[in-house]
Parts: structure tokens; C-alpha cells; sequence
């Protein structure tokens, strides 16, 4: 066993790992005011941020699950450390010697076990990419050549080569000094009757990282075709490599993912080269799994962005049934994102890579600009194999579709979904896809529930879960609490809100005269209470006014302006959507006057849609 480390070592390392560097490693953080800075917890599912970080204390909790403490103890929480080894693990990233109560410096045999790992991987990685430029892997570069990778790329992403030998990286970590045990235990070689040999042989290798950077496994794909095992072989379970809370490409792509408020989500690790080498610096692999709800919940907590909503997922998926297959597990679980998710489907089938080789780099990105909604995706997808040209073809069709519909669990959504699909299929009676729609529901619920009449349509929840309504509250919040940075707010009309209540608001804040009427804005949402028309109406405005704006640095008027326009530009969105639907509908041949008129109007939503993101640096 190792000694007890030095008192004034382990609070050298509290000194020098600065715990919002530490904890941005994990999860995104932002200003919460008052020198704290808040995100979502590691610790325990939730949507609405309640981690707080103090850096000025160096101490971290959770006002959701009550955990709480300083840096080693975060460290010790997320990674499952002893104490001993999360002051290693923090010792290591801040390069602090440690010195032992017990003798000096502790060997390398008595190090804890995860850090042992942890170099043994390190040193494998080193290893395979050296091997890389042996001429045994010579079938290996050609490999990364016809994909369009160069030798630089390959060293950026680490990608190295495992000799055909039984026992190549065995040997050179046993000459590292690792013992047989500690090599088995990380999955670097397996144990047979004879004793152990190498996992992985004759294959390209790429290292996976976790969120700090450490080399937790490899994802290997076979080159000689006459081996007769899996195409693609991972690293097993293990102390270090989990699987299903692992991404690989996260440990480049995590920054870019918080900052751009988006991650794409691609099937094999030469996709995610292809994708960054392209421009599309937010994308990640599963390591030999489907997409679940651990890596739902590490991107939620990266994706918690500038304002109160997450951001998109983009799932990129090939055009065959297999990608189709791929893109009902992720539609199984939209439902746990706080974001938009979206589909990136190339009808040719052809994956990232492949893209980029025969198209190039500008292929890649227009594929992720051209995503769609997973929930459009799957409606359509539902049409295949029916004839839309015939009535019971489009009612067969209604009737496949309709349940993915159902299960849409904003009424909002699912209403203007219903709306869509009447379109799509060209039935034109709104109201009996909704009332087919409700048949689903009930269904699905599993009683019988008596129909309302077609001109009964249930109200949206509100949901403060819901993207759109939280854009649309902080709007509001800003211009109860801070009417004068909110010169823009006066020119919104109120049809620009979805939300029944955020309309009403709107309308009792034009009704006092504007934000730009305020002389005391102290007093501006007392006046505003006094002039609501019921107690729920009061109630509402008193949450706005108390409720923190929780949003990245300082609140400015140019911040509060851009925040106000995303209501504008959300707004030209769905016109835009409305005009493209209308258009869907006419014949620009018989309809030549009507169709040019709407197109017209496309045009002019689009240019304004191009001027508002470029006065906001494509913020929104």
C-alpha cells in the first residue's frame, strides 16, 4: 500500500486545480451572479440547473441532491475515486510531484490502481501510434489514405496500429513494468489457457478519451479480410472503460459543443474525423453501443447554453433500413432532451467519410446544415410502402403515422405535428387528423376516453421544459426587470409569442406604455401587477419579476437585445415554415400569380432571417 500523502501537498493541489477549471471538464458552467457559477448536476438527473460552483471558495453543491465539497471531492464523486486517488488524478493534470509520508516518492507498483490504468493506456497509445509508421502497418495507412486522412490527421486523433503478434504490446508494457494482472484488468490483452496475449492484433486502433483526456480504451477495425472476427472490436468493460457513458471524439469536441450549443452524433470514428477535419467540430461516436440515456445526460450538461434552453442534437444516420433502424432508438429517447433534435439522413447512404471523400469538406457541412426534425423524420418515414395517390392509401398512411404523433408530449407540438401531417399527406381536413391523432392517445393510454368535439382543442400545457417557452419567458423576464436595456422589445408584436399567458403580458406591457416609457423601473413591475386583470395574471408577472436571468457574463443592452431576437427570428422561422407549406400546396404553373406572390414573401422573411443573424454574429 502507499503511504499517506503529505499534508501540504494535497492542499498544493487544492491550490493549483482551480474548481471551475475541474468541473468544466465535465459539464458547462455559467454566471449565476454573485460570483457563483451554476449548471446541471452530475450527480442526479434534472433539467433546471441547481450545481453551484464558488470559485472564490473553491467548493462546489447541489441545491437539487444536497451533495456537496471542494475539488478532491468532485473529483473522488464523478470519477469513483479514493481520496488518494483523486489527488493523484488532480496532482497528475496540475503536474505536482507528490511526496508520501511513508519513504518519498512512491514507486510506480504501488501508484492506485486507476492511475496505473490509466498509464498502462497511456502507453499503449504510444505505442500504436509508433507502430504506425512501421512497415507491417502498411495496410493501415493505406486504410486512412483512401478515406482522406492524412499523417497529421491520424496523430491528431491518435490513431495507431496493433501488430499481428500475440504478444507485441504485452511485452512492451511488461518492459514498462505492468504486471500481467493490471494489463488484463484494463483490457489491454486477454487471459487465455496459456496465459495472457494481446486484444487487439493486425488492426488500426483509435483511443478513446474521457472528458479530461485521459485514454480510457481503444476502438479497433479489423484489415485483413480473411479475419474472421468482428469488423470493429472495443475495449471490454472495465474499471475505466464504460461504455455506456462514453463518446469518443467528446475530449475535442466538448468546447465546441457548449459554445456552439450543439452536437452531432455520428456511428464510427473515421465519421467523427471526417466531421472535424470538415468544420463540424461538435462531432461524436459511441464506443460499440446504441445512444442511451448516459450520454443523454453528459450532453445535456454540455449543452446547457447561453440562455435557459439546451441547444440541437443532430443524429446523422445512412439512407438504409439500418439507419432507419438507428433513428428509432434515438426517437426513443428525444424525450429526455432538453433540446432540439434533429435527423441528417444522405439519401445515397453514404456515411460522413465516405462523403468527404467524394465530395469533399463543403458535402459534410451542407449534410448537417440540411438536418430535419427527428419527429418530421419519423412521421415521413411511417408513408413508405402506401400509395398516397389513392384515399385509403393516405387513411393507411394516417393511421402508421399517427401514433408517432400521439406521442408527442408537448400538446403544442403535437397540435402543429397533426397540422403538418395533414399537409403532407394532402387530406386537407385538419381536424380529422386530429381527432385520429386523439384515437392514438387513447389507445395508447389504454381507456377509453369520450371524444372532445373538433372544435374542442385542448390548450397547450405550459411547460417550462419546453425550448420555446423558455426563449419566450426570459424575453419577458428582461423586460419586467430591466425595461431599459429592452429598446427592441416595444417593436415585437404579440403574435410573435406561442404562449397564451407571454401574450397577455405583452399586451399589459403595451397597455402601460411600453418598456421605454419607464421612469423608475423600481417600481415598473408593481405598476404592471397593478394593471393585470386577475390574480393568475398577477401571480405570473411577480414570477418574472423575481425569477434570476441566468444567461453568460454580463447583462448589457446589446445581450438583452439579442435575447429579444430570438423572438423575432423564431417568429420569421415559422412564417417561413407556413409560406413553404403554402407553396407545397399550389401548382406554379396554374397558381403562377399566387405562387410568385407567396414566393416573394419567402424571399423577404429569409433576407431578414440572413440580417438578424449577422447583427448577431449567428448567435441565434
Amino acid at each position: 500500500m502507499s503511504g499517506r500523502i503529505k499534508d501540504e501537498d494535497v492542499a498544493l493541489v487544492r491550490e493549483r486545480s482551480p474548481i471551475a477549471d475541474v468541473v468544466g471538464e465535465y459539464l458547462q458552467l455559467r454566471n449565476a451572479g454573485g460570483g457563483s457559477l451554476k449548471g446541471l448536476c452530475p450527480f442526479h438527473d434534472e433539467k433546471t440547473p441547481s450545481f453551484n460552483v464558488t470559485p472564490a471558495r473553491n467548493l462546489w453543491y447541489c441545491f437539487g441532491c444536497g451533495e456537496g465539497g471542494d475539488v478532491i471531492s468532485f473529483i473522488q464523486k464523478i470519477e469513483h475515486l479514493s481520496f488518494v486517488e483523486a489527488v493523484e488524478h488532480l496532482a497528475r493534470a496540475a503536474g505536482i510531484q507528490l511526496r508520501y509520508e511513508q519513504g518519498g516518492y512512491v514507486p510506480r507498483n504501488e501508484q492506485g490502481q486507476r492511475q496505473r490504468l490509466v498509464d498502462a493506456h497511456r502507453v499503449a497509445a504510444e505505442f500504436y501510434a509508433e507502430q504506425l509508421l512501421s512497415p507491417e502497418a502498411q495496410a493501415g495507412r493505406r486504410f486512412l489514405v483512401e478515406r482522406g486522412f492524412t499523417r497529421a490527421d491520424a496523430e491528431h486523433f491518435g490513431v495507431g496500429y496493433a501488430p499481428a503478434s500475440w504478444n507485441a504490446l504485452l511485452s512492451h508494457l511488461r518492459a514498462k513494468g505492468f504486471t500481467d494482472q493490471e494489463i488484463v484488468l484494463a483490457g489491454l490483452a486477454s487471459q487465455g489457457r496459456r496465459g495472457p496475449y494481446d486484444r487487439f492484433r493486425g488492426r488500426l486502433v483509435w483511443p478513446v478519451r474521457d472528458l479530461s483526456g485521459d485514454v480510457v480504451g481503444f476502438g479497433a477495425r479489423k484489415l485483413d479480410p480473411e479475419d474472421t472476427g468482428p469488423k470493429y472490436l472495443n475495449t471490454p468493460e472495465t474499471p475505466l472503460f464504460k461504455k455506456s457513458s462514453l463518446l469518443y471524439g467528446l475530449d475535442l469536441a466538448k468546447k465546441e459543443i457548449a459554445r456552439q450549443r450543439q452536437a452531432v452524433i455520428v456511428e464510427g470514428y473515421t465519421d467523427v474525423m471526417a466531421c472535424h477535419l470538415a468544420g463540424v467540430t461538435t462531432a461524436v461516436a459511441t464506443c460499440g453501443t446504441s445512444f442511451g440515456e448516459e450520454h443523454l445526460k453528459i450532453l445535456r450538461r454540455l449543452l446547457l447554453g447561453r440562455f435557459e434552453f439546451g441547444g440541437e442534437v443532430i443524429f446523422t444516420f445512412d439512407g438504409d433500413q439500418a439507419g432507419r433502424n438507428a433513428a428509432l432508438r434515438a426517437f426513443a429517447e428525444e424525450h429526455g432532451f432538453a433540446s432540439e433534435t434533429f435527423v441528417a439522413v444522405q439519401p445515397d447512404g453514404l456515411d460522413p467519410c465516405d462523403l468527404r471523400v467524394q465530395r469533399g469538406d463543403a458535402a459534410v457541412r451542407d449534410l448537417i446544415a440540411a438536418k430535419q426534425p427527428l419527429y418530421e423524420f419519423m412521421i415521413r418515414s411511417k408513408f413508405e410502402g402506401y400509395n398516397l395517390d389513392t384515399p385509403e392509401g393516405r387513411l393507411a398512411a394516417l393511421d402508421a403515422a399517427a401514433p408517432i404523433v400521439a406521442s408527442i408530449r408537448n400538446a403544442g407540438v403535437r397540435r402543429l405535428y397533426g397540422v403538418s401531417l395533414d399537409r403532407w399527406l394532402g387530406i386537407m381536413d385538419e381536424e380529422f387528423v386530429h381527432r385520429r391523432i386523439q384515437e392514438h392517445m387513447r389507445r395508447a393510454r389504454g381507456r377509453r376516453v369520450p371524444p372532445k368535439p373538433a372544435t374542442a382543442a385542448p390548450a397547450p400545457r405550459y411547460d417550462l421544459r419546453d425550448p420555446v417557452v423558455q426563449r419566450e419567458r426570459l424575453a419577458l423576464k428582461l423586460a419586467v426587470q430591466h425595461p431599459l436595456l429592452c429598446s427592441g422589445f416595444d417593436h415585437l408584436d404579440a403574435d410573435m409569442f406561442t404562449v397564451e399567458q407571454h401574450r397577455d403580458v405583452f399586451h399589459l406591457i403595451q397597455k402601460a406604455g411600453g418598456t421605454q416609457s419607464v421612469q423608475d423601473p423600481a417600481l415598473w413591475a408593481g405598476q404592471l401587477r397593478e394593471t393585470a386583470r386577475n390574480e393568475a395574471q398577477r401571480t405570473f408577472l411577480t414570477q418574472l419579476a423575481v425569477e434570476p436571468i441566468e444567461i453568460y457574463g454580463e447583462l448589457d443592452e446589446y445581450r438583452a437585445q439579442e435575447i429579444i431576437s430570438t423572438i423575432r427570428i423564431h417568429s420569421i422561422n415559422r412564417q417561413i415554415t407556413n409560406l413553404k407549406s403554402r407553396l407545397s400546396r399550389l401548382d406554379p404553373v396554374a397558381d403562377a400569380e399566387e405562387y410568385q406572390r407567396i414566393f416573394t414573401e419567402l424571399m423577404t422573411a429569409e433576407q431578414q432571417k440572413r440580417m438578424m443573424r449577422e447583427r448577431f454574429g449567428g448567435a441565434m
